[in-house]
């Protein structure tokens, strides 16, 4: 018996281990309209994850964050906005009217998910693992204002961060993305 205890406590250790993310890909998101998203779906694309929000100094990087995705989404990029209301209550909306702004001022028609907390006691799992140094010494650390993008490579691996004053259209930015693209 005492046999058995042991290697179902092993079991559960082991489960539990297991269970930690590793990559961006063993997340779900809720969508912008409702729906569940695994951002396993974009396995094997090149990712560029941004908080967002509307009433924000950078908001104007929509635009070259949609001529980005136009450019590089037929060769493997997928940009994925993440609306968060963390900064001086810069994305007060709901989703909809988050939705209806983006389309309407940007055209974006990238991917954008559901309103999340980006820093603090509520902050969605998603960006608990990304901003866990231990997950990601490279990469990780708190997330300072809306627009932080975080690149990842065709296996889901993080490769660049740029702050909220880099451009999507910088030199930097699309250096990283056509690099992750040709590998």
């Amino acid at each position: 018996m005492r046999k058995l205890i042991l290697i179902l406590m092993a079991f559960v250790a082991c489960a539990a281990v297991s269970a930690q993310p590793k990559s961006i890909y063993d997340f779900t998101m809720k969508s912008i309209d409702g729906e569940q998203v695994s951002l396993g779906s974009y396995s094997g694309k090149v990712v560029l994850l941004v908080n967002v929000a509307s009433k924000c100094g950078f908001t104007p990087q929509y635009a070259a964050l949609e001529s980005l995705y136009e450019k590089y989404k037929d060769k493997g990029l997928v940009i994925v906005g993440i609306p968060a209301n963390n900064f001086m209550q810069q994305e007060p909306g709901t989703d909809a009217e988050i939705k209806k702004f983006c389309s309407n001022k940007y055209n974006v028609t990238f991917p954008m998910m559901s309103k999340v907390s980006v820093l603090g006691d509520d902050q969605a799992p998603l960006y608990s693992f990304l901003t866990d140094k231990s997950a990601d010494p490279r990469f990780a650390g708190d997330i300072k204002w809306n627009f932080t993008k975080f690149l990842f490579d065709r296996s889901g691996k993080p490769v660049a961060r740029f702050e909220p004053n880099v451009t999507p259209d910088s030199p930097q930015v699309t250096a990283a993305i056509e690099s992750a693209l040709t590998q």
